[in-house]
Protein backbone atom coordinates (compact mmCIF):
# COMPACT_ATOMS: atom_id res chain seq x y z
CA UNK A 1 0.00 0.00 0.00
CA UNK A 2 1.36 3.40 -0.97
CA UNK A 3 1.60 5.80 1.94
CA UNK A 4 2.24 9.40 0.84
CA UNK A 5 3.24 10.49 4.36
CA UNK A 6 5.83 7.70 4.60
CA UNK A 7 7.29 8.65 1.23
CA UNK A 8 7.29 12.36 2.09
CA UNK A 9 9.09 11.78 5.39
CA UNK A 10 11.60 9.41 3.84
CA UNK A 11 12.34 11.98 1.13
CA UNK A 12 12.80 14.64 3.81
CA UNK A 13 15.28 12.43 5.69
CA UNK A 14 17.16 11.63 2.49
CA UNK A 15 17.42 15.35 1.69
CA UNK A 16 18.76 15.95 5.19
CA UNK A 17 21.34 13.19 4.69
CA UNK A 18 22.37 14.71 1.37
CA UNK A 19 22.73 18.13 3.01
CA UNK A 20 24.71 16.65 5.91
CA UNK A 21 26.99 14.36 3.91
CA UNK A 22 29.79 16.89 3.25
CA UNK A 23 29.84 17.82 6.94
CA UNK A 24 30.00 14.19 8.04
CA UNK A 25 32.83 13.58 5.58
CA UNK A 26 34.73 16.58 6.98
CA UNK A 27 34.22 15.37 10.54
CA UNK A 28 35.28 11.83 9.63
CA UNK A 29 38.62 13.11 8.29
CA UNK A 30 39.39 14.54 11.75
CA UNK A 31 37.48 12.10 13.96
CA UNK A 32 36.44 8.84 12.33
CA UNK A 33 34.42 7.68 15.33
CA UNK A 34 32.32 10.84 15.52
CA UNK A 35 31.79 10.91 11.76
CA UNK A 36 30.68 7.29 11.81
CA UNK A 37 28.31 7.88 14.72
CA UNK A 38 26.60 10.83 13.00
CA UNK A 39 26.37 8.81 9.78
CA UNK A 40 24.81 5.83 11.57
CA UNK A 41 22.39 8.08 13.46
CA UNK A 42 21.10 9.66 10.26
CA UNK A 43 20.77 6.27 8.58
CA UNK A 44 18.86 5.09 11.63
CA UNK A 45 16.38 7.94 11.25
CA UNK A 46 15.41 6.80 7.75
CA UNK A 47 15.35 3.12 8.64
CA UNK A 48 13.31 3.56 11.83
CA UNK A 49 10.75 5.80 10.13
CA UNK A 50 10.30 3.22 7.39
CA UNK A 51 10.08 0.39 9.92
CA UNK A 52 7.56 2.36 11.97
CA UNK A 53 5.18 2.63 9.05
CA UNK A 54 5.31 -1.15 8.68
CA UNK A 55 4.75 -1.92 12.36
CA UNK A 56 1.73 -2.33 14.60
CA UNK A 57 0.72 0.52 16.93
CA UNK A 58 2.98 -0.05 19.95
CA UNK A 59 5.99 -1.09 17.92
CA UNK A 60 5.41 1.74 15.45
CA UNK A 61 5.51 4.27 18.29
CA UNK A 62 8.82 2.81 19.49
CA UNK A 63 10.33 2.99 16.00
CA UNK A 64 9.23 6.62 15.59
CA UNK A 65 10.64 7.46 19.02
CA UNK A 66 13.91 5.76 18.03
CA UNK A 67 13.98 7.79 14.82
CA UNK A 68 13.50 10.99 16.81
CA UNK A 69 16.25 9.98 19.24
CA UNK A 70 18.62 9.26 16.37
CA UNK A 71 17.84 12.63 14.83
CA UNK A 72 18.68 14.31 18.15
CA UNK A 73 21.86 12.22 18.27
CA UNK A 74 22.92 13.37 14.80
CA UNK A 75 22.24 17.01 15.69
CA UNK A 76 24.23 16.64 18.91
CA UNK A 77 27.06 15.01 16.96
CA UNK A 78 27.29 18.05 14.71
CA UNK A 79 27.30 20.36 17.72
CA UNK A 80 30.08 18.25 19.27
CA UNK A 81 32.03 18.59 16.02
CA UNK A 82 31.67 22.37 16.31
CA UNK A 83 32.84 22.24 19.93
CA UNK A 84 35.93 20.26 18.87
CA UNK A 85 36.62 22.76 16.08
CA UNK A 86 36.05 20.28 13.25
CA UNK A 87 33.25 22.41 11.78
CA UNK A 88 32.04 25.97 12.18
CA UNK A 89 28.66 26.83 13.63
CA UNK A 90 27.85 28.58 10.35
CA UNK A 91 28.46 25.37 8.39
CA UNK A 92 26.12 23.42 10.66
CA UNK A 93 23.32 25.96 11.00
CA UNK A 94 21.44 25.05 7.78
CA UNK A 95 21.56 21.34 8.62
CA UNK A 96 20.43 21.87 12.20
CA UNK A 97 17.58 24.11 11.07
CA UNK A 98 16.54 21.59 8.39
CA UNK A 99 16.32 18.87 11.03
CA UNK A 100 14.01 20.76 13.38
CA UNK A 101 10.80 20.43 11.30
CA UNK A 102 11.57 16.75 10.84
CA UNK A 103 11.86 16.31 14.61
CA UNK A 104 8.41 17.84 15.00
CA UNK A 105 6.87 15.59 12.37
CA UNK A 106 8.42 12.43 13.79
CA UNK A 107 7.35 13.48 17.29
CA UNK A 108 3.78 13.64 16.01
CA UNK A 109 4.00 10.14 14.60
CA UNK A 110 5.05 8.79 17.97
CA UNK A 111 1.91 10.26 19.53
CA UNK A 112 -0.59 8.60 17.18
Amino acid sequence: MHNPLRQQLLNQVLQLITLTRPLVEAVARRDGDLGSQVRRALSSVALNISEGFGSAAGNARLRFESARGSLYEAQAGLRVAVAWGYLSAEECAPVLMAGDPLVARVFGLGRR
